[in-house]
């Protein structure tokens, strides 16, 4: 139902200057009387009018417009226009709802529409919140949505059994030949001794991200006799053994498993982690299901497993491109399943989705914060509605908010094997007494930079505790009070993860814990220790750690390394324990390294280990 309105059109002489006329806010909460709202757009006609036409809208009691650019179920439309007035339009092209979007207070898509950052500049400032009918968010320009004051919810859980039915389907008519059998006697053949399949009693089957869905798929596994195995560096232990699931590491699962279900999120982490590197160390004839994400799989990688016989069979759901190209190798491979991103795809799911992100975006529209909001950033204009938080706390610990995140962030990607992350301690070093100190937005911060790196989950004040806890994740919290300028609220912020292994054996404390520790240097978070050795890196970009010999000419020899490549260094430090001994040395750099360069940096003499890691 398109939103109408009632309009006034006032006509202005010419001679009447654009700084006398009055400002209206362009949102549908105007700060008016509450007997009206008003919506207001200015449009300067060509210089060949005459006047300026101010089209004002009036409506008592006026209601928020939203859009909906794709097919939502019918119990989300109806508790969308119990609020607001609804706006059906599908199949619009990028300019379309470019036009449109100036009249919408909030939009709600799903995976088909693009909502790039010339929407959000288009919106002129009206847009206030995107629903996205789903979990990922890979077609939702966050960046820009943060920049426009725009909040971005998503609908994580009303798919959730539907997607792991959907794996399981794909599971089992992989393993016997459902799909080519079924064209087979459509064409009128009849090849049984051709399309003979494998048993999947008592195989392996690796559950790569123990999740909501990873966790569904093990229980319908187990209940078709199979072994599961999982690894997921947040899967509490306790969860995993109730269902008879062994956790391991990433090396064990891809090198044991005779099948392997691919759950995890897209993220600079995972993506592309399927690569030729990993299917050499699969067993030969392993078969793939990913009903996750198509950029896990490096695509043209699979295919050259496919035609070795290192993976004897694969069942997709998702693609990097989607739709992927009519002539796609992979699509056309015959030991491939294909599936037109069908996980969601049930009549229950797509009404609990409907339902979810609706709720959801009425209650952003609300003024509430949505506990499925993704990018809500938690800086004082947002956490004012917390009346438990005092605004000046919070604009003193803005910059130490943002240092919280990026340590914690740092410190995950450090972390290896997989008997993933349960126990951290985070200390706050402060010249202030404990009182004078509120933590719960800097451990709503760290929580969030734990989780988000390796997980699908977007986390923010609201749904930090119940994540942390939910993943068996214990956060403590100590505060020391040493002598120092009153005048900042904390000295620095250290966090350890214990019992872990890690990637980078110099993150490693004396104490045994991954240590990080930083502070804020004129408004900007630094990382100032990493493990024994003390650093002094600006927490911008990206860093590559590398621990060496303390010798002449490394630093040159990694820094030609990294010219070659035309990857810019902003910052290069080092940090020793003495002359001529072990060193860390710490490089920021604005591009990603290639897994050659990289390569050739650790083949370097001197070098004895070294990790690269995003921010």
């Amino acid at each position: 139902m398109a939103a109408s309105c009632s309009t006034n059109l006032i006509t202005f002489p010419p001679s009447l200057r654009k700084s006398a006329l009055p400002s209206y806010s362009l949102s549908w909460q105007a700060s008016l009387p509450s007997t009206a709202s008003f919506a207001v757009r200015r449009r300067i006609f060509p210089r060949t009018t005459k006047s300026l036409v101010v089209v004002v809208t009036a409506i008592m009691g006026a209601k928020p417009t939203v859009l909906v650019t794709e097919k939502l179920g019918e119990a989300g439309l109806e508790l969308l226009k119990g609020f607001a007035n609804v706006d059906c339009s599908y199949n619009l092209s990028p300019e379309e709802l470019c036009t449109k979007i100036s009249l919408c207070d909030a939009l709600i898509v799903r995976s088909g529409t693009k909502v790039t950052r010339e929407v959000f500049e288009s919106s002129g400032g009206r847009l206030k919140v995107v629903g996205r009918a789903g979990v990922g968010i890979d077609n939702v320009d966050l960046s820009a949505a943060t920049e426009h004051g725009c909040l971005v919810v998503n609908a994580p859980t009303a798919n959730t059994i539907a997607a792991a039915e959907h794996g399981v389907a794909l599971l089992t008519a992989m393993a016997r030949n459902i799909a080519p059998a079924d064209a087979s006697v459509k064409a009128g053949k009849w090849q049984r001794s051709k399309y003979v399949g494998v048993s999947l009693v008592g195989k392996t089957l690796a559950v790569m991200g123990f999740g909501k869905v990873g966790s569904e798929v093990a229980r319908r596994a187990k209940g078709l006799g199979m072994q599961v195995i999982a690894h997921d560096p947040y899967a509490p232990a306790d969860r995993a053994q109730a269902i008879g699931v062994e956790l391991v590491s990433f090396e064990e699962a891809i090198s044991t498993a005779d099948f392997i279900s691919l759950h995890m999120p897209l993220t600079p982490a995972t993506s592309k982690i399927l690569n030729d590197e990993v299917f050499s160390r699969m067993k030969k004839g392993v078969r793939i299901v990913n009903v996750a994400r198509g950029g896990v799989i490096d695509e043209e990688a699979l295919i050259r497993a496919l035609d070795s016989g290192i993976v004897a069979q694969a069942a997709l759901d998702v693609f990097i491109e989607e739709p992927p190209p009519k002539d796609s190798k992979l699509v056309q491979h015959e030991n491939v399943t294909a599936t037109p991103h069908l996980g969601a795809s049930t009549m229950e799911a797509q009404e609990g989705v409907a339902i979810e992100i609706a709720e959801a975006v009425v209650g952003a529209l609300k003024g509430e914060l949505a506990a499925t909001a993704v990018n809500a950033p938690m800086v004082p204009a947002e956490l004012k509605r917390f009346s438990y938080i005092n605004t000046q706390v919070l604009s003193e610990l803005a910059p130490f908010i943002v240092l919280a995140e990026k340590l914690s962030r740092l410190a995950v990607q450090l972390v290896a094997g997989g008997s993933g992350v349960k126990s951290v301690k985070v200390t706050y070093v402060s010249s202030r007494g404990p009182d004078d100190l509120d933590t719960r937005v800097l451990r709503a911060m760290i929580t969030k930079g734990l989780i988000e790196p390796i997980s699908s989950v977007f986390v923010n004040l609201v749904n930090a505790d119940f994540n942390a806890k939910q993943r068996g994740l214990r956060i403590t919290e100590e505060r020391v009070v040493m002598d120092g300028s009153m005048e900042n609220p904390l000295e620095f912020i250290q966090v350890q993860i214990a019992n872990v292994e890690s990637k980078f054996a110099s993150a490693i404390s004396e104490s045994g814990e991954i240590k990080v520790e930083g502070r804020v240097k004129d408004g900007i978070p630094h990382l100032t220790k990493i493990g024994s050795f003390g650093v002094d890196v600006s927490l911008e970009g990206s860093l590559i750690l590398l621990r060496q010999l303390d010798q002449p000419g490394i630093i040159g020899k990694v820094g030609s390394i990294l010219g070659e490549e035309n990857v810019n260094v902003s910052f290069m430090t080092v940090g020793r324990t003495a002359p001529r001994k072990q060193a860390v040395m710490t490089i920021g750099v604005d591009e990603e390294p290639s897994k050659e360069a990289l390569t050739r940096i650790g083949n370097l003499p001197a070098i004895e280990e070294f990790v690269f890691l995003k921010l």
